[in-house]
């Protein structure tokens, strides 16, 4: 019995001291000259250090539940410490029975600007802002959790959206660019308003069941997975209908439209009249690539 206990203590532990990333950075430096690369070096490694050693949740993660993404960061301007950047954000999922990994996240974030001293610490405290760069990484790690979490289980990344929502909160009166409402649809306030929006929740609904019942089925139930995504895909229709153009409809198709085409022009024929019609009301900027389904 003793022996018992101290192996779950030792399990609980491991698992407690785990973080919830498994992330890949990368910042390019081409747009910017005269500068010694030392300090981007160091930011890279700090960035990287950051995600894959901070906890953010209470949750008890094991190393083979950590979520795959990448942060990809192009220093636009550097000046006196102050750097102004565009940031890709990735994440994927891997599907059940199977080698091949979804895309989840396919972020591009154009207003990321920050002061980063060089060899400072990335310190992440939710309730309160002590950078922008900080408060930019710590809200995409919510969402990149939030979001692989939402296919696990119908809207399980709630806690990671609550606080990306506390950081955007608590960054309004920083008074960097995208934390407040503007004109601009694509920035991080709309974003995670949205994604809190009760007038959203068939959104993440249909990322569970796209993913669930769609995808995880594949590689035992080959047709009934497609048709699976059909539903799906017509439950953001529905949600098009009530809201159209949303951010969250573009941030989707942003991850999945290759994935979907990749979906319905192999394997077994079901019918796709339907599913191209609302793919062509959802995402007509797509509309080239719909026309690849037959």
């Amino acid at each position: 019995m003793r022996i018992k206990f101290l192996i779950l203590f030792v399990l609980s532990a491991f698992y407690a001291n785990s973080q919830e990333l498994n992330a890949v950075v990368s910042i390019n430096t081409a747009q910017v000259t005269n500068v010694n690369p030392q300090i981007f070096k160091n930011l890279e490694k700090q960035i990287y250090d950051f995600l894959n050693n901070t906890r953010f949740s209470d949750k008890l993660v094991k190393p083979n539940e950590k979520v795959n993404c990448s942060f990809f960061m192009i220093i636009n301007k550097f000046e006196s410490n102050n750097f102004e950047a565009t940031l890709q954000v990735n994440s994927t999922r891997p599907i059940f029975n199977s080698s091949y990994t979804s895309p989840i996240v396919n972020i591009n974030d154009k207003e990321v600007s920050f002061k980063y001293v060089e060899f400072e610490n990335l310190i992440y405290d939710q309730n309160s802002f002590t950078s922008n760069l900080v408060s930019v990484l710590a809200f995409y790690a919510n969402i990149v959790l939030a979001s692989d979490a939402d296919t696990f289980q119908d809207k399980g990344g709630t806690e990671y959206l609550e606080n990306a929502l506390s950081i955007t909160n608590v960054a309004q009166s920083s008074a960097y660019p995208g934390w407040v409402q503007t004109g601009k649809k694509t920035n991080r306030f709309n974003l995670i308003s949205d994604l809190m929006s009760n007038t959203f929740d068939a959104y993440r609904e249909a990322m569970y069941f796209y993913h669930i019942k769609g995808l995880d089925i594949m590689a035992d139930e080959l047709k009934q997975g497609k048709l699976e995504i059909i539903n799906a895909i017509d439950v953001l229709y529905k949600v098009h209908k009530t809201r159209p153009n949303s951010l969250l409809a573009r941030t989707f198709f942003d991850a999945k439209t290759d994935e979907i085409v990749n979906i319905f022009t192999a394997g077994p024929v079901v019918d796709i009249a339907q599913l191209k019609d609302n793919l062509g009301s959802i995402s007509p900027l797509n509309s080239s690539k719909w026309n690849k389904i037959r």
